[in-house]
């Protein structure tokens, strides 16, 4: 199977029909979750316990967005792809729809266990994310210093490649990095998980993050593994 990045641009690859599937197969979904949760603890939140205000960048369908909330953090999401931030959108409505219904619901049950209403105020009060249709390669648009991290699914690889003659992957990346660097709080920490096609686009990747300013580096997972091995480009601002 040939890599979806060299099929064209991800807004045509993640069409209605792609994204459906993406996010209704439940291999993906699983994948999806044991990754952002990897993201999550390479971030290494000063306060894990108290909601922080994430950028999920490349955030598709919103199934990163999901563990997110489930963790009690506020996310912002972009996509390039109208189609996957469609079923984000779905996702987040359903939410809320289900957050109403349960406000609107009177309790006769006052003797309930404590820890179980603990728990649910906590999912009614995690915050659905909110979603911007932007490709990464032209610059995040948001404020200095705006989050307090930073994760990305699956996306990063993209940039490293050109769909048109305009495109050109280095300056991309630069764009990019630049513009997250910006966009993050001082202390903060990005960890972006990624699929190189080969060393020399991970080299190129690294090498554009520091250039902007960013320390850090790549955690591989599972090494010796063909099919289970993870990259993640876990970025701060410590030198």
């Amino acid at each position: 199977m040939s890599r979806p990045e060299l099929t064209g641009h991800a807004s045509l690859f993640y069409n209605a029909k792609e994204a459906r599937k993406y996010d209704s197969s439940s291999r993906m979904v699983g994948i999806q979750r044991e990754i952002t949760e990897r993201a999550i603890e390479l971030l290494n939140l000063s306060s894990p316990d108290r909601p922080s205000f994430i950028l999920d960048v490349g955030c598709g369908s919103g199934l990163s967005g999901q563990v997110l909330e489930e963790h009690g953090h506020v996310w912002v999401g972009c996509d390039v792809s109208r189609d996957m931030l469609n079923m984000a959108n779905e996702r987040i409505d359903e939410k809320r729809e289900a957050s109403q219904t349960n406000d609107g619901d009177s309790s006769d049950d006052d003797e309930e266990d404590e820890s179980m209403q603990d728990t649910q105020r906590k999912n009614a009060e995690s915050s659905p994310g909110d979603l911007l249709h932007h490709d990464m390669g032209t610059g995040l648009p948001f404020r200095p210093a705006t989050f307090d991290g930073c994760i990305s699914i699956s996306a990063l690889q993209w940039l490293c490649y050109s769909n048109s003659k305009d495109q050109f992957p280095k300056r991309r990346l630069m764009r990019f990095f630049s513009s997250l660097y910006n966009v993050l709080r001082r202390g903060a920490r990005a960890v972006l998980q990624f699929y190189p096609e080969s060393s020399e686009h991970a080299i190129l990747i690294s090498e554009c993050a520091a250039k902007v300013g960013f320390a850090g580096g790549i955690v591989v997972d599972y090494p010796n593994s063909t099919k289970a091995k993870k990259h993640y480009l876990v970025l701060s601002f410590d030198r």
